[in-house]
């Protein structure tokens, strides 16, 4: 049975980590996957090469880190709003996704994804699983809150998690990741959040918490009189 590490040896350990992946992040954008060499990534990071190999083995799971760190937040329970309000809960959550998609290394990184995986048969094996980034296991716990609450009634957390944020990326990431001068305000993504939120309270409210966020709405776009 492998002995438990203390917490100065975890420190370093998560120390080193973040070393690595800030080294490997800068040197897979300047030269590419094929191009760097584990070496070079232990160099910059101020390790030795074998604490590299220990975190990572290979090349394509250094890669796959630093793909997945890019898009790291918070835990998921500080991503998760206290209230029971289905519509503002989305959004929140909706705006975090949203500042994760907008980092700057995010669309260069997934860039190198989509260019790299065709050669390499290492890549095409890799899973990049991001369902386990913080805002996604968030957004999963959102909605098993709200099913209990009875706000909403989703029966596939998967599915609907994958609807409300691809609205989101299809106007947020994916035309900056074609076209790199692609830019939005901050009031057009609190708009483009705001939109997929509504659309999956109108699919997976309850009708109390519908008509709820419809009365909201209605209040809050009618005419302020002095």
């Amino acid at each position: 049975m492998p002995r438990e590490l203390s917490a100065y040896h975890r420190d370093v350990a998560a120390k080193n980590r973040a070393a690595i992946l800030e080294a490997a992040a800068g040197l897979f954008l300047e030269l590419g996957y094929d191009r760097t060499p584990l070496a070079r990534v232990a160099d910059r990071a101020g390790i030795s090469k074998a604490t590299l190999f220990k975190q990572f083995p290979t090349k394509a799971e250094l890669f796959e880190a630093t793909v997945l760190a890019a898009g790291d937040t918070p835990e998921p329970e500080l991503l998760v709003p206290s209230s029971g309000d289905f519509h503002s809960g989305l959004v929140s959550l909706g705006m975090a996704y949203a500042e994760l998609l907008s980092r700057p290394r995010m669309a260069d990184l997934m860039r190198a994804v989509i260019a790299e995986s065709a050669r390499f048969p290492e890549l095409r094996e890799r899973t990049f699983d991001f369902g386990t980034l913080p805002v996604l296991k968030g957004l999963r716990q959102f909605f098993q809150t709200a099913n209990t609450q009875g706000t909403a009634a989703v029966k596939d957390f998967d599915i609907a998690a994958a609807q409300f944020l691809g609205m989101i990326a299809t106007v947020v990431f994916w035309p900056r990741l074609v076209h790199g001068n692609w830019s939005l305000s901050d009031e057009e993504t609190a708009r483009t959040v705001d939109e997929a939120a509504r659309t999956i309270v109108a699919r997976y409210s309850t009708p109390d918490e519908g008509a709820a966020t419809r009365a909201h709405t209605r209040s809050a776009e009618s005419p302020r009189h002095p």
